[in-house]
């Protein structure tokens, strides 16, 4: 078989493949964490994610995918188009074929529900555990915290 021949036959059955997936024009979220379920099968229009390979948006018929949560704000648009913003310390997404995605959360909260002092002063005593850590463990843990206490500051703002 030619080149063409193969080019034209995969073309086709990817067309046909493309057309025999489950895309759904709604977008089902189920977003929770350890300490609260957010979302259950909710429809919603757009959902932004802060992830380790960088921030991205979803919307229906998104393409599968896979992806480590870090420490930022999922940001929720309903479909009525009020914007919902929450802090993830960690945790993880994935879209589905069928347009249904999952956020599980490490940690999450409401962002209107942070005290931005609060914060503040955990960002300040996690800075001070970093720079008097004395082994290689404490400092990568007291590294992660900064970097969460940051996110969570920056969140709060």
């Amino acid at each position: 078989m030619s080149f063409v021949k193969n080019a034209r036959f995969l073309a086709a059955r990817g067309a046909r493949l493309a057309q025999s997936r489950a895309y759904s024009d709604e977008m089902k979220l189920t977003f929770a964490a350890a300490n609260q379920t957010f979302y259950d099968a909710a429809v919603v229009r757009q959902i932004d994610v802060p992830s380790f390979s960088g921030a991205f948006g979803i919307l229906a018929k998104h393409v599968p995918t896979l992806a480590v949560l870090k420490p930022g704000v999922v940001q929720v648009v309903d479909n009525d188009g009020k914007t919902t913003k929450y802090f993830v310390s960690s945790g993880s997404v994935t879209v589905n074929e069928d347009s249904s995605v999952q956020v599980l959360a490490e940690e999450a909260h409401n962002v209107a529900d942070i005290d931005v002092a609060e914060a503040r002063q955990l960002l300040s005593k996690y800075q001070s555990q970093l720079s008097s850590a004395g082994d290689d463990k404490a400092k990568a843990e007291a590294a992660i915290a900064v970097e969460v206490a940051e996110a969570l500051v920056k969140a709060a703002e």
